[in-house]
């Protein structure tokens, strides 16, 4: 009897401890973490990382104050310690993907190569960063999909940011036949180019004979605009060069087949 009341009194004074530090660590974490917040507020850090750091800071603080309310209450944390660590083994090995994208993810917010609002390009597709996540980055397309990318295709593959710089370059091609004049036809292109206002001065426009094909002469155009104007700019460009060469009398080529005979014998 006298062994089992030493018993429960131990681990009534065991409990009281572990109760105790517990209250008060929870409350000086709680104190804790209101600098720390004001602080990341003040940073330059990207919202989206802002928010998952002060989770990671706030789940360290707490873990903490358990592990220390544990060790007050005489638990074996060693024990502890090592079956906690061979269960986060065991789910490292078991989302192994899962790790990799939330490492990427890290090194995205953290490194800035895309913030949200920017237009890019991966792979095959084409939008505005919506946002980034821990795990994924959401792309809103120009058909208005919401494509959700794993990060760490953002870190293996090759990004493109079209709007890092805020211009962007055209580049369109143009075919005309071998029987046009090519100073006339550079010269209807750069009226062209003329006419449209979202064109930049600078870099100057340009227009350059750059390749002989089977059924005509390449016709190279480049010309600098803002990164929103660049597709209402290159479609109207297309569609204004074919309606001067057309008022001009230059023939635009289509590929010509020659067929030969043969005599049966």
């Amino acid at each position: 009897m006298e062994e089992l009341q030493n018993a429960l009194w131990s681990f009534v004074k065991g409990f009281m401890s572990f109760a105790v530090v517990l209250i008060i660590g929870a409350l000086v974490v709680k104190i804790a973490l209101i600098p720390v917040k004001k602080l990341l507020l003040k940073s330059k850090i990207d919202l989206t990382a802002k928010t998952f750091l002060y989770s990671i800071i706030r789940v360290v603080f707490y873990g903490i104050v358990v592990i220390t309310a544990l060790g007050t209450a005489k638990v074996d944390i060693t024990s502890l310690v090592t079956a906690l660590g061979a269960a986060a083994l065991t789910a490292g090995l078991a989302f192994q993907d899962t790790l990799k994208n939330f490492v990427s993810g890290m090194i995205v917010l953290f490194n800035k190569p895309i913030a949200a609002g920017d237009l890019i390009r991966i792979e095959d597709i084409e939008g505005y960063v919506d946002n980034i996540k821990i795990f994924y980055t959401q792309i809103h397309t120009f058909d208005n999909r919401i494509v959700a990318i794993p990060n760490s295709k953002l870190t293996t593959n090759n990004v493109i940011n079209c709007s890092s710089a805020g211009t962007r370059r055209i580049d369109v091609k143009f075919s005309v036949s071998y029987e046009d004049n090519l100073s006339k036809v550079k010269s209807v292109v750069y009226d062209v180019i003329a006419d449209i206002p979202q064109v930049i001065g600078e870099p100057e426009p340009k227009v350059y004979v750059s390749k002989h094909l089977d059924s005509g002469v390449e016709i190279f155009a480049m010309i600098w605009v803002k990164q929103e104007d660049y597709y209402p700019v290159k479609f109207r460009l297309i569609e204004d060069v074919k309606n001067a060469f057309d008022e001009n009398s230059i023939t635009i080529p289509y590929p010509h087949v020659m067929l030969a005979n043969k005599t049966e014998k």
